[in-house]
């Protein structure tokens, strides 16, 4: 029993004064990414975060779909899901939660979080203010958690801001924009009328409908809005509203971009209940709906999800050239890829389309220096409030995109604690390689980046393996795609272009035409150059097509071959899936603003250009073609660079599927002594990993590789994995091993998919 007697004195909250290396504020996609990062680099972390759960609008508490450069899988960025910590995640909730339950998202997160030892979560924790040591230097910050009455005190060398609006740069005094630069500013001719547009993006709630399989009656609040069909134009839109849909298919039920999207932010709440609950009234209640009437609303979100407030000044600004132009970066540290994507201001209340999304042709470098401070020392700036412009913001707002950045943050703030260094001090032309490199170990994909001295152990050793694939054959599964739209396989080349032979059949004489396509970019996905074009004759029936290119000699590079729509002609379809080689289409996705063909308005600074995208699995099928000459770009060499994704070539050791045991072997002079093994397998990185709502068709990726064991050069099984299903494997011995080899058996994923590596590192 405890008891206090009256005190004239008031009492005090108790208080917790806590020291880390690094304190990161805010816990969306962006600060669990940077958290676990840092962690996993050796120092101490806390991570801060003012909601009851992890994810941001991610969480269940707002339910958007995490997303990124695959934008759904809706544009030309192949193979371009973010890699690291955000990678794993999104694989680890497939596996867990492919249907895309939210709450056991909530649940992936803060498994991923607890596992780590460095790191010291706090929950409903809320900062309210901060301590400078210098005017440049934050050197405390005071939080308070209402669940527990406790204050805290977090002092740290390095504070990482990823809590949306800026809470502590804007405490500390950092520069910061809220708004739309104009046109002239930065020659951003997608740059919106401030008067007509509106200057921000607002917030949204979302609800999620349940069949009760029974009628369910629903008596609106008196607050709920009315007269919807003339309030809310957009209702009355087919592409836009329909009863099937619930979740983040509402995410045009918009507010806020006309008033302040962080002071105002209840008073916006507030408004979107009203049309939440005015929507569902207008559903379940007009009478225009008859299939709702065993309908009923399960769930309303509690707090808006938020798109946009502050920016904070780095030492260089994102802009839209940056994106359209894909430019290169000397301190490149990940990359966007998401559409740049503005809405109205007014929103929901806006006649307007609820969004303009436009792409860049391929995925595009963001600059370590747009995540520094440039008016605080020790101070990163991490997820939406990264120093870009508005229009830039548009893209690089998403939640893969910020957790990409949110893990470069993690990494520099690692070093800059093992160093000494301030946060800038790694802006230097060699001093950023350290960053770069040790990102990349980690999985990170660095779009235009080539460390030729990338290091370890393998790149002294001898690498034999089993077997390399020498496609001669995608097998033919006796189905057939209807050309109702063009069809295309994306092949690896190097060389003169194969001759190809295809089945296919037609229901009358007809011609069909074939082109020869690649990009202009050799690093991107974008069809843009024909340098090829054939039209064959075909009779009526099922007749092998023989396809011939003149003996056209390529640099090394991806190729498409495309089959111009013919709605009387199919062609044969394989089952096999082959790591680097992927069938893509020109057909309509209006759900991701894809018309076939991007095709802006003159005057925004946005290209033209057709958009070939994958359909996903089970459907969208390789088709059936064979090769006179087999493609040879899976060999063991490839484990030597540091692309684990394939870009201009597979960057894959792939085995033929004739060798019934897979075997790489590495083999070194002298007797090494290893503590850690890395291996980077194919888990499809062109597949858009939506970790809510839309649900997945598989939970462990068909490329993956899912059991190995390693040997030493006595023969003796010093490691086995069973039922993996991740990217990267990490392997570390409690004891460190002494051997000249090391012997790595794989298991083919399946009859028709081969095994394939797309790297290893020994340390």
């Amino acid at each position: 029993m405890i008891t206090d007697f009256f005190s004239l004195d008031k009492r005090s909250f108790q208080t917790q004064t806590l020291h880390y290396d690094l304190v990161v504020v805010g816990g969306g996609m962006a600060g669990v990414c940077c958290a676990i990062t840092a962690a996993r680099q050796g120092i101490r972390v806390a991570l801060i975060q003012d909601r009851p759960v992890l994810g941001g609008n991610a969480s269940s508490e707002v339910r958007l779909w995490v997303l990124g450069a695959t934008s759904h899988m809706g544009n030309n960025n192949r193979w371009s899901r973010e890699g690291g910590v955000i990678d794993e995640i999104l694989v680890e909730n497939t596996f867990r939660n492919k249907e895309g339950n939210p709450v056991l998202f909530d649940m992936v997160l803060i498994d991923k979080v607890l596992a780590e030892k460095n790191i010291s979560l706090y929950l409903n924790t809320v900062v309210f203010n901060i301590e400078k040591s210098t005017d440049k230097t934050i050197s405390k910050v005071f939080a308070f958690n209402p669940q527990n009455q406790t204050r805290y005190e977090f002092s740290a060398q390095l504070f990482s801001d990823c809590s949306g609006d800026g809470i502590i740069a804007y405490l500390s005094g950092a520069s910061y924009r809220i708004g739309a630069e104009d046109k002239e500013e930065h020659l951003e001719l997608f740059a919106p009328d401030k008067n007509e547009y509106g200057e921000l993006l607002g917030h949204s709630i979302f609800f999620y409908m349940k069949d009760t399989g029974k009628p369910v009656k629903y008596v609106a609040p008196d607050f709920a809005l009315k007269d919807i069909e003339s309030t809310i134009p957009k209702m009355m839109k087919p592409e836009y509203f329909n009863t099937g849909q619930h979740g983040c298919k509402y995410w045009w039920l918009e507010y806020g971009g006309r008033i302040d999207t962080i002071h105002d932010t209840e008073e916006i709440k507030y408004e979107l209940w009203k049309v939440v609950y005015g929507v569902w009234d207008y559903i379940k209640n007009s009478g225009k709906y008859p299939e709702s009437t065993n309908y009923t609303l399960e769930w309303v979100g509690v707090i808006p999800g938020k798109r946009e407030s502050r920016r904070f000044k780095g030492h260089y600004m994102l802009t839209q050239r940056d994106i359209i132009q894909q430019h290169s970066h000397y301190d490149s540290v990940a990359y966007g890829g998401w559409s740049i994507d503005l809405h109205p201001a007014d929103g929901v209340y806006s006649e307007k389309n609820g969004c303009n999304q436009w792409h860049s042709k391929g995925v595009y470098p963001i600059p370590y220096r747009c995540l520094v401070s440039f008016d605080i020392d020790n101070l990163f700036i991490g997820g939406r409030i990264i120093s870009a412009s508005h229009v830039a913001f548009g893209s690089s707002r998403v939640m893969c995109t910020s957790a990409h950045g949110g893990q470069a943050i993690g990494v520099a703030a690692a070093l800059c604690t093992k160093t000494k260094k301030t946060p800038a001090e790694f802006i230097d032309f060699e001093e950023i390689k350290k960053i770069q490199r040790a990102l990349i170990t980690t999985g990170q994909y660095i779009p235009q980046l080539k460390l030729n001295d990338f290091g370890g152990k393998v790149s002294i050793a001898e690498i034999q393996v089993s077997s390399e694939m020498a496609l001669s054959e995608l097998k033919d599964n006796g189905d057939y795609f209807k050309l109702d739209y063009p069809a295309a396989m994306l092949l690896p080349i190097k060389g003169n272009i194969p001759k190809m032979k295809l089945k296919v059949r037609s229901s009358e004489t007809t011609n069909l035409t074939i082109q020869l396509r690649a990009s202009y970019k050799s690093f991107n996905f974008t069809p843009d150059a024909i340098l090829f074009v054939k039209s064959y004759s075909l009779v009526e029936g099922e007749q092998t097509l023989k396809i011939e290119f003149d003996e056209i000699n390529v640099e090394k590079g991806y190729y498409f071959i495309c089959f111009l729509k013919n709605s009387v002609v199919e062609l044969a379809e394989s089952d096999q899936l082959v790591t680097g080689v992927k069938s893509v289409f020109n057909y309509q996705n209006p759900a991701v603003s894809n018309y076939g063909t991007q095709q802006p308005p003159q005057d925004i600074g946005v290209d033209t250009f057709e958009l070939w995208c994958p359909i996903r699995r089970p459907r969208g099928k390789n088709l059936a073609l064979s090769f006179q000459s087999t493609l040879k770009s899976f060999n063991s060499s490839n484990l030597r660079n540091e692309l684990f994704r394939p870009v201009i070539g597979t960057n894959a050791w792939v085995a033929s599927l004739a060798d019934e045991s897979p075997t790489l072997i590495l083999t070194w002079d002298q007797i090494q002594s290893i503590d850690k093994i890395r291996l980077f397998f194919d888990t499809d990185a062109d597949h858009a990993m939506e970790n809510v709502q839309m649900g997945h068709y598989d939970s462990v990726i068909p490329f993956c590789v899912k059991e190995y064991k390693i040997l030493d050069d006595k023969g003796e099984t010093i490691y086995s994995k069973v039922e993996n299903h991740q990217t990267i494997n990490d392997i570390d011995f409690t004891q460190s091993i002494s051997t000249k080899r090391l012997i790595i058996q794989l298991q083919h994923p399946s009859v028709s998919t081969p095994a394939a590596l797309f790297g290893i590192i020994v340390e």
